[in-house]
Parts: C-alpha cells; sequence; structure tokens
C-alpha cells in the first residue's frame, strides 16, 4: 500500500489553512512586504524600467514605453502598465515600483500552496508556499524592477489550470489557461508560450492525455489569447515602424528597424544566439551557472539529495500513477480500504504523478535553455518554483516514512552540510565583526568599496566581488544579525531532526532562511549611497530652478535614479549606447544625446547645468571642463558638478 495512508500525527500548525496561512503570512511581511520601502531605487534596470513606467503614467501613451524621452521598445508591457497604476494610487516611489513584484511571490506562494495539497499533502503545500518565500533567489531578484516573478506566476497557473482541468474534466477552466499565458507572454515575451509548450507538449505524450486534443478548445482558446496578447503588439508595430532604409542589424540615425524586427528578431532570436545588438549581455561560465542554484534555492537546496534519492527509489510510480485505470484501484485495495477510499488515492496518486511529471518537464527546459542563451543570474526564476515544489512533496514523503528509509539518511545529510556551511559562515562573520571592531562607521559604504569589475558588471550579482575589509564597519548589525541566525539555526534544526520532530526542523531551516534575509535587506539599504543616486537627486530638486539643465555623463542607465527622482529629462554626454541606441534614431527624437564639444560649448552659458558623472568618467570629466566645473556634491565614486558659483 502507497504511503499515502500512514501519515502521522497532523501538526497543530497544519490543522487548518487559517493557521497556516497566518504564518505564512507573517512571514511574507516581515521578509517581503517590509523590503519594499527601501533603499531607494537602484541606478541601471531598476530605475531604467521605473522611469518607463513614470512616462506611461504621466503621458497616459499605455502602447510605446519611453525612458528619458527615448522610445525604449525592449519590453513587454504588462509590469509598466501594473506599475503605472500603482504611481497613479501611491505616487512616484520604490514601494509603488516593487509592489508588483512581491505580490507576485505571494501569489506564487498560494499557487503551489493549492498545487501541493491536492498533489500531496497539507504538509506538502505549507512547505511549498514556505519555501517560496524563504529562498534566497526568490528574495534577492525581487529587489529590483524586473518581471520574472510576474512572468511565474502567469506561466504556473497556465500550467496548474491546464492540468487541472484535464483532470476534472471542466475543459472551460482551459479559458483561464489561455488568458494566463497571453498575460505570461505580456509580462516577459515569447518565452512564455515557448516554456508553456515545450512542458505541456511532452506532457500530453507521456499520459496519453493528447487523445482528449478535442476538448482543449483550441480554437476558441486561441481567439482568446489573441485578444489579450495581439492589440498591444500590433499598436506598438504601428506606433514603430521602419524608418529610412536600415540595412542589417546596426541602427544608424534616420535608418532604423521597428518594433516588429527589433522586438521580435533583436530582442529574441538574435539574443537567444548572442547575436543580439549592441551585445551588453554576457553568458555564466556553465560550471558557475550550474551549481549557482545551489545559492538561490538555500536553505531548501539542502534536501536535494534527499528528494533525489526518493525520487528514484520509487521511479516506478512516476509511471505507475501516470494513468489511473482498475489495475491501479484494485492495488490499493486492502480489508481497510474501500473502494471509494481506494479510487479517491488512486486519483490522487495519478495526480501527484502527473504534478511531478509536468514540473519536471517544465522545470528541466528552463534551465537547459538559458544554459544554452546568453543570460543573466535571474532568467531562470521562472524554474525556481517547480524545483521547490517538488523537493517540498519529496520532502514530505521523505518525512513521513520509517525512519529505516534510505532517504533519511540523505535529509539528515542535510542538515549536518548546512550546520557545517552556516558554522563556517558565522565565524567568517564574526571574524569580520572583530577585526572591524576599531573601524569607524562610514555611511557612504561606496567609498570603501574595491572596483574589480567582475563580469565588467553586466551580471546583476557583479558588485558583490566589491566588497572589502573596511566596508565591514558599515555593516555590523546585519552580520551580527546573520551570523547568529547562522550560528544557531542550523545547529536547533539539526537537533529537531535527529529527534525525528521533523516538521519543527523543517520549519527551524525556514525560520532562520528568514532572518538572514531579513538581515541581508538591511545590508542591502546600506548600499543605498553606491548603487542609488537618490542623494544626488535630492541636491539637484533643492538647488535647480525649473529652466536648469540636468546632464548626464555616459549611459543613462548609470544615472537613471536621478532622471527618476528629479523628473528631468536629462541631456546625455556620450549616451547613445546600449538601451537608447535604437530609439535614438528614430526621427522624431528629441535632441539630447552630446558629444565633448557639445558640452564645452554649452558648459557656462544660458541657464544652470547639473552634471552628474560616474566613477569610470570622474577623470576624463576634470581634465575636459578643469576649474570650470565646480564639484557640489560627491557620492561613492559619483559626483555632481554645476557650470557656475552656487
Amino acid at each position: 500500500m502507497p504511503d499515502i495512508n500512514n501519515a502521522p500525527a497532523r501538526p497543530s500548525l497544519l490543522s487548518s489553512p487559517k493557521k497556516s496561512w497566518t504564518l505564512l503570512l507573517l512571514v511574507f511581511a516581515a521578509v517581503h512586504f517590509a523590503a519594499l520601502f527601501s533603499p531607494a531605487l537602484l541606478d541601471d534596470a531598476d530605475a531604467t524600467h521605473a522611469n518607463a513606467a513614470a512616462h506611461m503614467a504621466r503621458s497616459g501613451d499605455w502602447v510605446t514605453l519611453y525612458v528619458n524621452g527615448i522610445r525604449y521598445l525592449e519590453k513587454p508591457p504588462l509590469p509598466y502598465w501594473m506599475v503605472a497604476v500603482d504611481y497613479h494610487l501611491f505616487g512616484f516611489n520604490v514601494f509603488a515600483t516593487h509592489l508588483p513584484m512581491s505580490l507576485a511571490v505571494l501569489g506564487c506562494a498560494v499557487l503551489a500552496w493549492l498545487w501541493m495539497r491536492r498533489a500531496y499533502s497539507d504538509r506538502a503545500a505549507f512547505y511549498s508556499a514556505l519555501a517560496v518565500l524563504t529562498s534566497i533567489g526568490v528574495f534577492l531578484f525581487t529587489r529590483f524592477f524586473i518581471p520574472e516573478s510576474i512572468l511565474t506566476f502567469f506561466l504556473m497557473l497556465a500550467l496548474y489550470t491546464f492540468l487541472t482541468a484535464l483532470e476534472d474534466r471542466r475543459y472551460n477552466r482551459l479559458y483561464i489557461t489561455y488568458a494566463a499565458l497571453a498575460l505570461a507572454l505580456l509580462a516577459k515575451g515569447l518565452i512564455a508560450p515557448v516554456f508553456f509548450i515545450a512542458a505541456v507538449a511532452p506532457y500530453l505524450a507521456i499520459s496519453g492525455e493528447w487523445r482528449k486534443w478535442k476538448h482543449l478548445r483550441i480554437f476558441t482558446g486561441l481567439l482568446l489569447f489573441l485578444a489579450i496578447a495581439a492589440p498591444w503588439h500590433i499598436l506598438a508595430g504601428l506606433r514603430n515602424p521602419d524608418y529610412g532604409n536600415p540595412v542589417g542589424n546596426v541602427p544608424t540615425p534616420g535608418h532604423v528597424h521597428g518594433f516588429f524586427y527589433f522586438y521580435f528578431i533583436n530582442e529574441h532570436v538574435l539574443r537567444f544566439l548572442g547575436k543580439r545588438y549592441p551585445h551588453d549581455y554576457n553568458k555564466q561560465m556553465g560550471v558557475v551557472y550550474w551549481f549557482a542554484h545551489l545559492i538561490w534555492l538555500f536553505p531548501w537546496c539542502i534536501y536535494f539529495l534527499a528528494a533525489l534519492r526518493r525520487m528514484w527509489k520509487h521511479h516506478r510510480d512516476f509511471f505507475r500513477y501516470l494513468r489511473y485505470d482498475s489495475n491501479t484501484t484494485l492495488h490499493l485495495l486492502d480489508s481497510r480500504t474501500t473502494a471509494h477510499e481506494a479510487a479517491s488515492m488512486a486519483a490522487q496518486l495519478r495526480f501527484r504523478s502527473r504534478t511531478n511529471w509536468l514540473l519536471v518537464l517544465y522545470g528541466t527546459f528552463i534551465l537547459v535553455f538559458f544554459s544554452i542563451s546568453t543570460n543573466q543570474e535571474y532568467y531562470t526564476w521562472p524554474a525556481y518554483l517547480p524545483l521547490l515544489m517538488l523537493t517540498a512533496g519529496q520532502l514530505s514523503l521523505v518525512e513521513r516514512a520509517g525512519r529505516d528509509d534510505r532517504p533519511r539518511f540523505w535529509l539528515k545529510g542535510g542538515h549536518i552540510a548546512l550546520a557545517v556551511v552556516g558554522t563556517g559562515a558565522a565565524l567568517a562573520l564574526g571574524y569580520g565583526l572583530w577585526s572591524s571592531r576599531h573601524l569607524p562607521y562610514i555611511h557612504d559604504i561606496g567609498t570603501l568599496m574595491a572596483h574589480r569589475g567582475v563580469g565588467n558588471y553586466s551580471l546583476s550579482m557583479s558588485h558583490f566581488f566589491d566588497l572589502t575589509g573596511p566596508s565591514f564597519a558599515a555593516l555590523r548589525l546585519p552580520a551580527a544579525l546573520a551570523a547568529i541566525a547562522l550560528l544557531v539555526g542550523p545547529l536547533i534544526a539539526w537537533r529537531l531532526r535527529v529527534r525525528e520532530h521533523d516538521f519543527e526542523a523543517t520549519v527551524s531551516v525556514a525560520f532562520t532562511a528568514a532572518i538572514f534575509l531579513i538581515a541581508a535587506h538591511i545590508a542591502f539599504a546600506r548600499f543605498q549611497p553606491m548603487l542609488s543616486s537618490k542623494a544626488l537627486a535630492d541636491t539637484v530638486n533643492r538647488l535647480a530652478g525649473p529652466n536648469d539643465q540636468l546632464i548626464l555623463y555616459g549611459d543613462q542607465a548609470d544615472g537613471s535614479s536621478v532622471i527618476f527622482y528629479t523628473h528631468r529629462r536629462a541631456l546625455l554626454v556620450h549616451g547613445r549606447t546600449s538601451s537608447m541606441i535604437w530609439g535614438s534614431c528614430y526621427p522624431d527624437a528629441p535632441h539630447i544625446f552630446l558629444e565633448d564639444s557639445d558640452l564645452m560649448a554649452i558648459w557656462g552659458r544660458g541657464p544652470r547645468k547639473f552634471l552628474f558623472v560616474p566613477g569610470d568618467w570622474h577623470d576624463h570629466v576634470e581634465s575636459l571642463l578643469g576649474s570650470h566645473a565646480y564639484k557640489i556634491e560627491e557620492l561613492s565614486d559619483k559626483t555632481l558638478y554645476t557650470d557656475r558659483p552656487l
């Protein structure tokens, strides 16, 4: 008889969904919601995307994205629509900007709980939701404005409604699937239907459900999909056509491919092949790419081996319960089981097996896809949820098995590994606290950082490698909090696991992670002077008159938070780069791009100029402007100048 009937006494926390979700919502509030208010918007992608949403909110143009007055055609609109609505409700601030990403995380947790409760148990459901809320990667990659959490929610919603519609024979539910898939397309682009089809097509073949193709509402479902997804694409193409006679993939002023080529060919096909123009994305080393997921899915990765061991031990169940037939039901019958109970058990085991197949196919394809393509660390975000759900499901089964069950060995081994890693990290943090005990606290941590340029700063985690010993003095509080959590939490969890208090041990690991993430957010906020230029924007707002000009030296992304917080369009010196190139080649693009000679011609003349200079350009600007550049403020490696005495 399967272990589905051998469930141990249910922990009181799982006695009702109300109790479970009281704790889960508290974790969400402490880890994710509380982190919505700081730090300020970051330079680069965070504030760049916020500027696009802000223009949408102010202009009422819900079709074409603009950044600093230049067409920004790279991204689909759904995340920007959501943030633009937030700006109308909550004002132009970091809370409104990041709220949709955090709510999508909560949505993923709810969806994981619903799905795993049906496929496995209340325990597996609780673990799945808790894993979503306490994994490092989920937290880390919702600290800035990227659409991955929104994409993940809608894709998983499409998969869940697809699976349950076929299982329950409620085929009208498939319309939710088509609508969710259309919204996923509007969140991230063509990878949404690609990922969905790559999981569903082999699943239908393996499960035999392809025979129900007549019930898939293909024609009417596609009409609904197109009704939601097509209008924006059509309007964007009509409003952003080809100009001039573009040749090749490199735009030139007055000669530029329109939306359809740029969005579908350059941003999808050529990006996958690593031939996108401009070529400003790196690809991680294979070893780093694969093993980094142990960090992104920490601490739940400590259960991977136990989960894999159990899946291998019971691999026949993947096929045995994939199809519901009379032999399956008879196999479940014994003297203690009624025919009705056996049928219910067979239905759950079939749903569990099909869930496992669908999630494995989906998660594996995403990981392999981005191992081939150019990638950023967070591109595999959509694979986190199926991996966490599969791990939580198998973990719940290992915990309900007998103490002699082989996967329990790997379960305890994972706790030992966590205790070793936690103790080592705590000792390292303790050493940093001790060695920095006499160093003064410096608010501007950026002045203490190295500039090693790992990955040429094109990877989102590149600045992590700029940490130095002196910079640790600004991180004493979060370091102490993290050290205590990493030292005490894993040891308590290991002790509970040894004493067979399985539920308490797993929850202890999650709480350790929650405290660590709170400490990580405090540390992240300490980096605001380095990662955000809001303080310099506040200075401009305090000193500048309505007709004064803002100038950014270099790429707009380096000072995008200045543009956001000053609500001004900036002139860009040597700024026809990266995301500005394509839009700048349209004839109606504003004349905001300058060269050194142009800067010299307007410097000291006309309205007052405020010049923002990132560190890489500092020496060049000093030599260019000399004594005519009046330094107002310096923040980390960024400097704000004006062209005349205040």
